[in-house]
């Protein structure tokens, strides 16, 4: 065996017993009242999301990653559902089992395995445990396994089918039996065209049988289900697994015998070997975790964070992270700044493999970005407010964003900056980084205005606050452009490339406006409206523009109370978190925090929606906004030209310690305790 498969073997055996050794309880979330409130937990692989619900085998929605069509005649993309193949029904006796005859109901979100597991009993005839993967290793695939426990002597059947969702065009579901080198198949498939014709799904699932005895399933073509009938006796258990896989034609140019391959590999994979492969996996990605002593609240919290994005990524996909991850069709899948600037710096931080393949899905998608900029009259590379898979811009014509908001372009760069920041790979930036950043520049010099005075204005932008359009020198924006221009001269200073002069003219000249009480202004019209976001305060932190403790004070003074409190996202308070955490002040940073997530928590998990009046699913954007609290805040993380720094920063007063392992490329461990 080679030297380098040794070391693997044992840095996994000492990861697993490390992860063992801490308290399972701070990697489990769990519910037990059935009638209480409930947001649904996703679980997610980075291809497809599952979004299970508080019924017996309920799965709400399959939601597949950068597929699209549009949601009507004549409306922007959106993201589509997949077919669902992991619905299941079970009867007992005759009586089909849901929440009218069930009690003991326990829903229990295992992050560190990422398992989401139902228990519950039917009367005094069964005791059923069942859990929900959506497998790490097999990525389009997902793995319900069932353990039932007979407390009588019982009849059982389980069905499965499969959901076809109602805004596709066509659809079909049928059997096929496969003999796949010996091994017999019973499969129950679909397949369907989205509802404008763009995209083809399918999808496969099957039986896992452990007790190879039972019965082959019987197809009942009536309802389109495939069956299986056991008997079991009395303190007997039956234990049986459903694996389904969804492909469309946007990742495979045959979905259909893809969906029915990835079944095929499962059954013969089985089902030790596939959650074996699931737990591998994931225990690879918490090498990069955050542990938090003295608030095991805050630990469950941040680390139902992290899952989270995690879940909604993978390395080498090239695919970023909508604000909603894999949990639904929520601001329709497209891609944001909330990816540059609230859910990437976490991920930099902790996974960069990861980052990359949400900076990959800019690189992939600089060609529209040119056409862009060339239709609007500029230079370089403007990229949309909203992305979807061709890159080009997706806003509904009725939002302005899509029009105005233009820092996308720079928070872009910023991101391409910071990337070769942490890594330091010259190649790269010589290759892919520096050539995005030359176009990023070129736009915003053709994007500023020479003011008599000598300065440079951005006139016609949405800022960070979306309540206020097309306005002339917003703050953020400025602030932004500024640093990406600067930013990009850096780089071509490190490959040994001239730059153009004005990048440098234009970041130095662009305007940041004050009142006259030496608060800054957010735009040149802006007399004290309430605002959706942060948007000044943006300029302290993470631009790093305003350094000045006692200008960060009156900037976070003035515009603290100006968010919109019923609408306003979660992240703002974030930001001031940080800020205060790293001026010291750890009792307005614990405010802040609690602020960031609180009004936005939901029961029972913990999931966060986005803002104090939403009930969506998991808000992945929030969830950057609450980590970068934690990391950049308490721990006082920063990323510099250096590479990644811990700077002085205050923990809350009841935390004893926050440790924070497998940071950056080297997988550095940094630790802030109380003095």
């Amino acid at each position: 065996m080679k030297i380098q498969t040794w070391v693997f073997i044992v840095i996994g055996m000492f990861l697993s017993v490390s992860l063992k050794a801490e308290n399972e309880s701070l990697w489990q979330l769990c519910a037990d009242d059935l009638h209480a409130s409930y947001a649904p937990a996703p679980m997610a692989s980075g291809c497809i999301g599952i979004l299970p619900g508080k019924e017996p085998f309920q799965i709400e929605q399959v939601v597949l990653n950068h597929v699209f069509d549009a949601a009507a005649p004549g409306v922007v993309s959106r993201v589509m559902r997949g077919i669902n193949p992991f619905e299941l029904k079970m009867k007992v006796d005759g009586e089909t089992i849901d929440t009218l005859r069930i009690t003991g109901w326990k829903q229990t979100v295992d992050m560190r395995r990422a398992v989401h597991r139902t228990e519950f009993c039917m009367g005094q005839k069964v005791r059923v445990v069942s859990g929900l993967r959506t497998l790490r290793g097999l990525p389009y695939a997902g793995l319900v396994s069932v353990q039932v426990e007979a407390l009588a002597d019982v009849e059982m059947e389980v069905c499965c089918g499969m959901e076809i969702p109602d805004d596709y065009a066509t659809g079909r579901v049928f059997y096929r039996e496969v003999d796949a080198d010996g091994t017999r198949l019973y499969l129950l498939e679909a397949e369907a065209v989205s509802a404008r014709k763009l995209r083809r799904v399918a999808a496969a699932s099957t039986f896992l049988m452990e007790d190879r005895d039972v019965q082959k399933p019987l197809f009942k073509e009536d309802a389109n289900e495939l069956c299986l009938s056991v008997s079991i006796r009395k303190g007997d258990t039956f234990s049986f697994s459903l694996v389904g896989s969804v492909c469309s034609s946007r990742d495979f140019s045959d979905p259909y015998n893809e969906a029915e391959r990835q079944v095929v590999y499962a059954v013969h994979e089985g089902r030790e070997r596939l959650v074996q492969s699931h737990e591998r996996l994931w225990d690879e990605l918490w090498r990069s975790d955050i542990r938090i002593e003295g608030d095991d609240d805050a630990q469950r919290l941040v680390r139902f964070a992290l899952f989270n994005l995690y879940s909604s990524c993978r390395a080498g996909s090239r695919l970023s992270i909508p604000p909603m991850g894999l949990s639904s069709q929520g601001y329709n899948g497209h891609i944001f700044w909330d990816t540059e600037l609230w859910m990437y710096p976490p991920m930099l931080l902790l996974q960069p493999g990861l980052a990359k393949s949400m900076l990959d899905y800019r690189m992939d998608r600089i060609g529209p970005a040119r056409r862009k900029a060339m239709a609007y009259g500029y230079r370089g590379a403007m990229y949309p407010w909203e992305s979807d898979d061709t890159g080009e811009e997706a806003t509904p014509t009725f939002a302005l964003t899509g029009a105005f908001e233009h820092h996308i372009t720079a928070d872009v760069g910023i991101a391409c900056w910071n990337y070769y920041c942490v890594t330091h790979d010259t190649l790269w930036l010589k290759r892919e980084g520096f050539p995005l950043l030359r176009e990023i520049a070129d736009f915003w010099v053709s994007r500023a205005v020479w003011n008599a005075d000598g300065s440079y204005s951005i006139p016609g932008v949405t800022g960070a606050d979306e309540y206020a359009n097309g306005v002339t020198d917003n703050a953020f924006t400025n602030a932004s452009a500024s640093l990406a221009l600067a930013y990009a001269c850096r780089a071509g200073a490190v490959c040994g490339e001239q730059v153009p002069p004005e990048w440098k003219e234009v970041s130095q000249g662009l305007r940041i406006l004050q009142f006259e009480n030496g608060v800054t202004r957010e735009h040149a019209t802006y007399q004290g409206e309430t605002i959706k976001q942060a948007d000044v305060n943006l300029l302290a932190y993470p631009l790093g523009k305003i350094t000045d403790p006692a200008q960060q004070r009156k900037d976070l003074a003035y515009y603290a109370e100006r968010i919109d409190q019923q609408n306003g996202p979660m992240m703002s308070y974030a930001v001031f978190c940080v800020q205060y955490a790293r001026m010291g002040d750890a009792e307005k940073a614990w405010e802040m925090f609690r602020r960031c997530y609180l009004p936005n928590w939901r029961p029972p998990f913990g999931v966060l929606s986005e803002t104090p009046a939403s009930n969506n699913p998991y808000f992945m954007t929030g969830a950057g906004g609450l980590l970068q609290a934690v990391l950049n805040g308490f721990c006082g993380l920063q990323v510099t030209e250096a590479g990644i720094v811990q700077l002085p920063s205050v923990l809350p007063p009841h935390w004893k310690r926050v440790t924070v392992t497998g940071v950056g490329i080297g997988r550095q461990t940094y630790v802030r305790e109380q003095p």
